[in-house]
């Protein structure tokens, strides 16, 4: 996701992939969903659902809606929006990418939102690429306090501190997180490798010997054990 335009995308892909939609109730969603983009307007929307139609990865369908009470017209048309099979690869394509632009300022909020259909390793590194980032951030802003403190007012330093904590809070709370998806990744693990020790040599001579048995008349069995 290299630009605003790329973001408001990939959103409009993630939220259809729930559901199917109209234009109105993308917006509204959109505006919740997207900080950078809370005065989203239909002038920005209606060309990207355009660009995402005309490139197969959404299609649009005319759904009729009743009118309201004592309406003057009949019944309104609306355009419904819902994910393609190409839309669903593409949207699939670059929730499994990491890089620079989804831990940045203008990306990571929204591929956050949607990480419950990424998968952990691509979460575990946009979280750590977005704690890097912040960190620097943050020894950014410490060393430019140490230098202009004097020079500042007690408001403008009010503002700076109260930017220094919200900095400071995030990377906390990046922090949980990223001991959290650790933690259910090393689960994952001893999980499928206790299922591989089940299913290791002793089971498989197991397995190997019904397989024996079932295969040899049961007058011969007999004989065996006895």
């Amino acid at each position: 996701m290299k630009s605003r335009r790329d973001v408001l995308e990939f959103a409009i892909l993630g939220l259809l992939h729930e559901t199917p939609m109209h234009g109105y109730e993308l917006r509204k969603d959109l505006n919740i969903l997207l900080g950078s983009f809370r005065a989203l307007s239909y002038g920005s929307l209606y060309p990207a659902l355009k660009r995402l139609e005309s490139g197969g990865l959404i299609s649009g369908s005319t759904a009729h809606e009743s009118p309201r009470p004592h309406a003057l017209s009949g019944r309104r048309a609306r355009i419904v929006y819902q994910l393609t099979a190409a839309g669903k690869e593409h949207f699939n394509d670059v929730a499994s990418h990491a890089g620079p632009t989804t831990w940045e300022d203008e990306g990571f909020g929204v591929r956050f939102a949607f990480f419950a259909r990424t998968d952990s390793d691509t979460r575990l590194r946009i979280l750590e690429g977005r704690r890097t980032r912040l960190t620097e951030r943050l020894e950014s802003l410490r060393q430019s306090m140490t230098r202009t403190r004097e020079r500042m007012d007690e408001y403008t330093l009010e503002l700076q501190r109260h930017g220094l904590e919200q900095v400071e809070r995030e990377v906390q709370w990046l922090e949980g997180l990223i001991v959290t998806e650790r933690n259910r990744g090393l689960s994952t693990s001893t999980t499928e490798e206790n299922r591989s020790q089940k299913s290791g040599p002793g089971v498989a001579a197991e397995s190997a010997d019904g397989a024996k048995d079932a295969a040899t008349p049961l007058t011969e069995r007999k004989k065996e054990r006895g």
